[in-house]
This record gives structure tokens, sequence and C-alpha cells, in this order.
């Protein structure tokens, strides 16, 4: 029996196999450029990485109790520094200015932690011996639910934190420079 071809069927092999080679270089330059970057990252870390030794977060440094919350600095830029630790952020309640820049620093003293403020893009990792820091802003006072997202043991489901969203004016009235901003009102 001798095999019988349609017209065109040798093109359309020809057409089936040209596609696989370039799907299979790029699945390849993927893997190259996955490697390469994996290499570069492990031996250059990003410069903007910030260190802490978890072990002494509570004595000295920027992350001592007396100056976490939420503060103004002399230029008016709104900074809210915060630690986790199983099963509780501290402050257990922040307070920051409705639709202005807000500077986020934190980290954790013993188990990898993260939050999410509700209904905002507010999101990230807390890990030991590392300052995670990002801006937002909160587009509309009131008062939003802090969680901690990732799992750090069996308390975990009551570790959480309130944000509270004041207009600037408010704000402004209650920010005292080189004390932190309380959720209790003065």
């Amino acid at each position: 029996m001798s095999a019988v071809h349609a017209p065109g069927a040798d093109a359309a092999e020809l057409a089936e196999r040209r596609w696989a080679w370039i799907v299979a270089g790029i699945i390849a330059l993927l893997v190259v450029m996955m490697v390469f970057t994996g290499l570069h990252w492990a031996s250059m870390p990003p410069s903007r990485v910030e260190v802490v030794d978890p072990r002494t977060l509570h004595i000295r440094g920027e992350f001592v109790e007396d100056n976490l919350g939420t503060s103004v600095d002399a230029q008016g830029k709104v900074t809210v520094r915060l630690v986790a630790q199983q099963y509780s952020f501290t402050p257990q309640c922040i307070v920051v200015p409705a639709d202005t820049p807000v500077t986020f620093r934190g980290t954790a003293s013993d188990a990898i932690h993260g939050f999410v403020v509700g209904r905002t893009n507010a999101n990230v990792m807390l890990i030991p011996g590392f300052v995670a820091t990002f801006t937002t802003r909160f587009p509309r006072a009131g008062e939003l639910l802090m969680p901690c997202h990732e799992y750090c043991g069996t308390g975990h489901q009551g570790m959480w934190a309130r944000v509270q969203v004041l207009e600037p004016a408010e704000f402004l009235r209650q920010a005292q420079p080189g004390k932190a901003v309380s959720c209790v009102p003065r």
C-alpha cells in the first residue's frame, strides 16, 4: 500500500515544523533569561535592600517602640513604621491622612508575616532581618482592616490591625513633631 498525499500536505507539514522550531526557540530563550536573571540577582542583590537585626529591633534603631506608628517629618513626609510578631502588629492601630503619599516601613521579629490593607493596593511581606518599604495613598477617610496574610502559626487568624484614614486637616491637627500620631484623639 502506498501512502496517498493530499494536495498541500507537504506545505502544512513544513509550516508545522517551522512553528515547532519557533516555539522551541522562544522557550529556550525564556529559560536562558531566567537562568541569567537568577544568577545575576544571586551575585548582585538589589541595592535598595535594607537589613536589620531582628534580635535587637526593640532595643535600638529605627524600630524601637517610641518610633513606631505614624510620624510627619519637617518636610511634611508621612511615614508609618511597624513591626509584626506572632500574633500582633505594633502598633495595633495606624493613623494616616487621606489623599496624601504615605510611606510604610516595616519588618518582622520572628517569622514571615504580611499585611494587606482592605480596599487598597497596600500589600507587603514582612521578613525577619529585612525592611520592607512602599508608598501608597488612601483615597478617602474611613477605617480599614489590616490582617496578616502570611500564615505565621496557630494564632494567625487573630493577627490584624486597624488603619484610620483621617481628612488631611484633621491629621495635621493631631500630628506633633517628634511624636507618633495615635488612634486615640488628644
